[in-house]
């Protein structure tokens, strides 16, 4: 139904991918593989919805109607199995924006905040911007596999007043087990540490594999949770600000809340509101699609490094559309990795450290591309490191 093989040119449509590329490589001609988001044309049911709002020639004051509320309970409901209230939704103009809000709603200059590296690195300045402490609970690499280390996120929870998850995690891509998310949201229970789940990769689950909303686990732990969810991903519109926060507890909901409306930001965008309910209401073929097809791309990464023998390693997949690749076993420096990659691969990937200092000798690349474009860095990549 959907053709993700089509090239589209992106350049020059004043897109931080294609059109930053000399300020954040050097050089205009890499391939960029960094931002995550996708070099597949958003769905034409939301274009499609854009273009009839658009129509109308008058874009004044608005306000989100009951149909974009119902759009993303429905959504909720059958994609994820929870069931949720309209009152727990909360706009926000992006999921890095709230975790800023949460920081400035929930906690105080001083308090301690647990994030598990390697991670997104807004988690990182969410924190530091705003003279909070960050508290590293670091995942471990067991088997190829990322585990969280429990005992230790126990020992942080004893002190920290909130933590930062990833769920689906960014970038290794794992989805947590129901198991692990109860062990997380109940020792959090326990000590009364608020959670932020950025769940934003909600959607982007690969075959074999079901994401389960941290709220949706009991009732003690949605008390103390604020679920961060986005049609940007999923429907590939980023640039259209909007963003949902679910929150059942009404009293973290009102200090969520009052931080929003100080900022004046509570009225959103337009055609954001308009995409967004086109998303949630027609697009579970598209992301089923899209998720097949991402699942090739990442088959081709894998065959394609069985070549080097272990060498440069793809993490095994769970979600998202971004690759985690080990380079660690060729034994030289993440500056030397770097400079290859943009040099003579000519590839722009997301520079492993920007994750934090656990994730030296990795990479993440954006595989939400056509086919003959992973097909091509793939070969590029192994010729530079002379595979």
């Amino acid at each position: 139904m959907y053709d993700f093989n089509r090239i589209i040119d992106r350049q020059s449509t004043a897109n931080i991918k294609y059109d930053m590329r000399e300020k954040f490589f050097g050089k205009d001609d890499v391939t960029p593989m960094w931002v995550a988001d996708m070099d597949f044309e958003t769905p034409d049911f939301i274009r499609n919805a854009i273009v009839e709002r658009a129509n109308h020639p008058i874009y004044g004051y608005s306000f989100r109607q009951d149909s974009y509320y119902s759009s993303i309970i429905d959504w909720v409901k059958r994609r994820h199995n929870w069931e949720i209230e309209k009152d727990w939704i909360v706009y926000s103009p992006g999921i890095v924006p709230a975790l800023n809000f949460s920081t400035l709603a929930f906690t105080k200059p001083g308090d301690e905040i647990i994030v598990q590296p390697p991670v997104y690195f807004p988690f990182f300045t969410a924190i530091s911007d705003h003279n909070r402490i960050e508290l590293r609970n670091r995942l471990l690499l067991s088997n190829e596999k990322y585990v969280i280390d429990f005992d230790d996120f126990e020992e942080k929870a004893k002190t920290a007043s909130m933590f930062f998850l990833s769920s689906p995690h960014n970038p290794v891509g794992r989805v947590w087990t129901r198991d692990e998310l109860k062990k997380l949201g109940d020792i959090c229970v326990d000590n009364n540490v608020i959670i932020i789940s950025d769940e934003i990769h909600n959607d982007l689950i690969l075959p074999g594999y079901k994401h389960i909303p941290l709220a949706s686990i009991s009732e003690d732990i949605a008390n103390i949770t604020v679920t961060c969810i986005a049609p940007s991903k999923t429907f590939n519109i980023a640039g259209l600000a909007t963003s949902s926060i679910i929150i059942s507890n009404e009293e973290l909901r009102e200090k969520f809340e009052k931080v929003i409306n100080s900022l004046h930001l509570s009225m959103g965008n337009l055609f954001g509101a308009v995409a967004s309910e086109a998303g949630y209401t027609f697009g579970d073929k598209w992301v089923d699609s899209l998720m097949q097809y991402v699942g090739g791309n990442f088959d081709i990464v894998k065959s394609a490094l069985g070549v080097t023998n272990g060498a440069i390693k793809l993490i095994p997949p769970e979600a998202t559309y971004m690759a985690w690749l080990d380079f660690r076993s060729l034994g030289i420096d993440d500056e030397e990795i770097k400079d290859t990659l943009i040099n003579k691969a000519q590839l722009g990937l997301s520079h492993g450290p920007i994750f934090g200092e656990e994730a030296a000798g990795f990479q993440r690349i954006n595989l939400a591309a056509p086919k003959a474009v992973v097909a091509n860095a793939m070969e590029k990549l192994l010729a530079a490191f002379n595979f």
